[in-house]
């Protein structure tokens, strides 16, 4: 991997990422190796940006001609109001990851869903028409993660959250959008998850929980088994201990590394215009070591 720091001077274009937190992010990592490789002279940049400031952050980003940014959590579904369009995928899912500043109009999309999809069946033979899925929390990620699975022809989801009035909101979205998809919210309780374990093929963590030194599994695992898929979207640390429980039970894990790759790479030729170097910003991600 090329690790020659970007030079950075008047002529710079910047993308960056807005969330809280931002310093676990391996994003600008995986951009500053492809722009490097594209001899673009562009910078990603991250962003601590934190909730009663989301507004003045996205203006003063617009007024500084930054070229657009990724949206993490908490902001994913409050950026939203503060966009000047916003294209008919991240409408559906109701949440936008990457904004694009063009013109000085702001336009939210959404490619965390595609990054998935391209993640999942990446690591992972089987059929997606045939299996059901349990998701655990209905935040920005869980949306695009819901309504990617149901495209793809999932045809059942459970979707657990500690707040029930989300998840009931996520499950009637998809059903309105996805009418072949038989979405129902669950409370968040462990006797409904481990019904759900039973039913479910493919189990999926969209939550922060496994994200923090010190926090637990978000799910009891009893009952999973070698015939479950296990994804937790959290990438930072790569095992998670919702990954590791299911991992020693030899149900096949994936985390969201894969995703963060795809879904950059949909960023990226959204912001450029270019086809982004995948295989690039593979060896940065696999090379970036953990920051301490």
């Amino acid at each position: 991997m090329d690790s020659t720091p970007p030079v950075i001077d008047g002529a710079t274009t910047l993308v960056g990422i807005i969330g809280q937190p931002v310093v676990h992010s391996r994003s600008p990592q995986m951009h500053n190796a492809a722009f490097r490789a594209l001899g673009l002279n562009w910078a990603y940049v991250p962003f601590p940006v934190e909730p009663a400031e989301l507004g003045d952050a996205v203006a003063g980003l617009k007024a500084l001609g930054v070229r657009g940014f990724n949206v993490t959590i908490p902001h994913k579904q409050a950026v939203m109001p503060l966009l000047d369009d916003i294209s008919p995928a991240a409408v559906a899912i109701g949440a936008v990851n990457t904004v694009v500043i063009d013109g000085g109009r702001l336009v939210g999309h959404n490619t965390d869903g595609e990054g998935f999809l391209r993640s999942l069946t990446e690591a992972h033979r089987f059929r997606l028409e045939r299996s059901r899925a349990l998701i655990l929390g209905a935040g920005g990620a869980s949306r695009a993660v819901c309504d990617a699975l149901a495209r793809a022809g999932v045809p059942a989801l459970r979707i657990s959250n500690r707040s029930a009035g989300k998840a009931e909101e996520l499950a009637a979205t998809i059903r309105a959008h996805h009418p072949g998809c038989d979405a129902k919210a669950l409370d968040w309780n462990p006797l409904d998850h481990r019904a759900a374990i039973n039913w479910a093929e493919l189990i999926v963590n969209t939550t922060s929980v496994g994200l923090h030194v010190g926090d637990g599994s978000p799910l009891d695992t009893n009952g999973i088994s070698p015939g479950h898929i296990v994804a937790d979207l959290i990438y930072n640390p790569p095992q998670t201990p919702l990954l590791q429980k299911c991992a020693a039970l030899r149900a096949r894990t994936l985390n969201g590394l894969g995703m963060l790759l795809h879904q950059g790479a949909a960023a990226f030729a959204l912001w450029t215009g270019k086809d982004a170097p995948v295989d690039v910003m593979r060896r940065a991600l696999d090379g970036e070591p953990r920051p301490s």
